[in-house]
């Protein structure tokens, strides 16, 4: 189907004229009368039939000629950039943000105030995260994906929001608190980590097993808020992002636990914002990035020391 046909029939029939339909597309008139003769063969019907020295049209010409400008008017409206400025503060709608429990905890609330200040009509849906897939954002279940890059589908669009590192905590009067923390003295208790796709080793072990060192991984839970539970009732030291405990005074998953740097280096972790470009052009869309970017931007952990913790 040749939308084009749309526009040509829109004329002809407001113009009554093969040449003031001409003249209105910009086309000549030998044009406009080949595309005439498509249209009659698209529709089966004479359209427009000589009178005088003019064309009249037929009964179903006449029937069409106002439905066939509303729908000729919406394409070119479907068609043409949006110029206008979003109200946001007019804004219905209800965006999908996946993310994992562990920045819940943290931005959520944050990013909660900011909406309901801008847009007190928006509605949020923040899904679990399960293991990395890109159908969701694809099918458009999913609105936006707050995480670390990983395999995903190529077309998928992404923006940094923050850097994050690993940090150990342990619950308040942990015996790994009274001395400075060692590599020695870190593997000497048993740990608890948090893993989707439950794996006992990561980063640390690779980092410890450099310096013949090996840690016993004693716990491996989905999350790390599990992981902050787990510490804070035993003697388990649990490896958490440092954004886990960001405004530790107000965050309830930081009570009672003891943050410290670890005392061997790991590469930091970028935390990114993903969606699918479809919705780039979105202007709602692109009002929750920013909004999102903003949040996360004022709320994310201070950078690690330059120095290891324990080190001389």
């Amino acid at each position: 189907m040749d939308m084009n046909l749309l526009a040509a029939l829109d004329a002809l029939l407001a113009e009554g004229s093969v040449t003031g339909a001409a003249r209105r597309l910009g086309l000549s008139a030998s044009a406009m009368s080949r595309t005439l003769t498509r249209l009659r063969a698209a529709t089966g019907d004479p359209l427009l039939v000589r009178a005088g020295r003019g064309l009249a049209p037929t009964p179903r010409a006449a029937e069409l000629r106002e439905r066939v400008h509303e729908l000729t008017r919406d394409v070119r409206a479907v068609l043409t950039p949006s110029v206008g400025v979003l109200e946001v503060a007019a804004l219905e709608r209800t965006f999908t943000i996946r993310a994992s429990e562990g920045f819940l905890e943290v931005f959520a609330a944050g990013m909660m105030s900011a909406v309901l200040q801008a847009a007190p009509h928006v509605r949020l849906r923040f899904a679990p995260k399960p293991l990395k897939e890109a159908l969701s954002l694809r099918e458009g279940v999913v609105d936006l994906e707050i995480g670390v890059l990983g395999a995903s589908a190529p077309e998928v669009r992404t923006r940094f929001l923050f850097r994050d590192d690993f940090i150990g905590a342990v619950r308040a009067g942990h015996p790994l608190l009274t001395a400075s923390i060692t590599p020695e003295r870190y593997v000497a208790y048993g740990h608890v980590v948090a893993s989707r796709r439950g794996a006992f080793a990561g980063p640390v072990d690779d980092a410890l097993q450099e310096l013949g060192l090996r840690r016993e991984v004693m716990a491996v839970v989905p999350g790390f808020p599990d992981a902050m539970r787990i510490a804070r009732h035993t003697d388990l030291v649990a490896l958490i992002p440092r954004s886990s405990l960001v405004d530790g005074r107000s965050n309830p998953m930081s009570q009672g636990l003891v943050p410290f740097d670890l005392p061997v280096r790991t590469p930091e972790i970028a935390i990114s914002a993903m969606w699918h470009p479809r919705m780039d052009a979105d202007p709602a869309h692109r009002w929750l990035r920013d909004t999102v970017m903003a949040v996360c931007s004022k709320a994310a952990p201070p950078r690690r020391p330059n120095r290891l913790q324990g080190s001389s």
